[in-house]
């Protein structure tokens, strides 16, 4: 007696429509993000030392989202007064490396 699951009702329907509808539009913005890394890779777009720091600094996050994900999250676990502290240690150090 094989058992035949029930229709869904017209409000169930338009909701599964609308999850489907999604997976689709979140499937294909993931294909486009592989097609432009891909081409990019091919491209061999890489980090331009020459770019202002604002520019340099959106093309590696462009081609490493995972280690500037990761890093964000670490300096939200740290907490803003360490972070505070760090900059006082790091940026002085910094400055002194591209002043010389």
């Amino acid at each position: 007696m094989p058992t035949s699951t029930p229709r869904p009702t017209p409000q169930q329907q338009q909701v599964l429509d609308r999850i489907l509808a999604q997976r689709e539009r979140l499937r294909a913005r993931r294909d486009a993000q592989r097609q432009a890394r891909a081409a990019a890779i091919a491209q061999g777009v890489r980090v331009n030392p020459a770019d202002p720091l604002l520019t340099r600094l959106a093309s590696f996050a462009r081609l490493h989202p995972l280690a500037v994900a990761a890093a964000l999250g670490i300096a939200a676990l740290a907490g803003p007064g360490r972070l505070a502290r760090l900059a006082g240690v790091v940026l002085p150090a910094i400055l002194r490396m591209r002043r010389g």
